[in-house]
């Protein structure tokens, strides 16, 4: 159960991050999370949209070098050593994390957070085995 996942390299300019949102703004693509990770001369924009084929095209064509990857949309129990149990089952076998950022939607008691490790597979069997609620593409739109 993977959610499609935009990467975008970009400027560290002054308006980059202004042109790349209105970009999706003005197609109606809805950016559901967002982080970046900079450098002194360039970013790179990781988020979830509603429509990451169009985010892609639509980008693309606007110069942007886009990159879509499969990532982890996890269900956290919103408490305090939520996210470490989550972690600990991972580490437990072996599942390396390479990064992860939280997004706020409306969820009732638990924090949703994206992950990306080097197992995907593996990662999905471990969580769910642990009872942990991944959520889909569709889930992470309708949110």
């Amino acid at each position: 159960m993977y959610v499609k996942q935009i990467s975008v390299f970009i400027e560290n300019t002054p308006g980059r991050l202004a042109d790349f949102t209105k970009v999706l703004a003005d197609t109606g693509i809805d950016l559901v999370s967002l982080s970046i990770a900079d450098t002194t001369n360039f970013g790179i924009l990781r988020g979830i949209v509603a429509d990451p084929d169009a985010a892609r095209e639509v980008l693309a064509q606007r110069g942007y070098t886009v990159k879509v990857t499969d990532v982890l949309a996890v269900c956290v129990p919103d408490r305090p050593g939520g996210l470490a149990g989550i972690l600990a089952a991972l580490a437990q076998k072996n599942i390396a994390l390479e990064y992860l950022y939280s997004f706020v939607r409306q969820t009732g008691d638990h924090a949703l957070i994206i992950i990306r490790v080097d197992k995907p597979e593996e990662a999905v069997k471990v969580l769910t085995d642990a009872g942990v609620k991944l959520l889909s593409q569709d889930e992470v739109k309708a949110l």
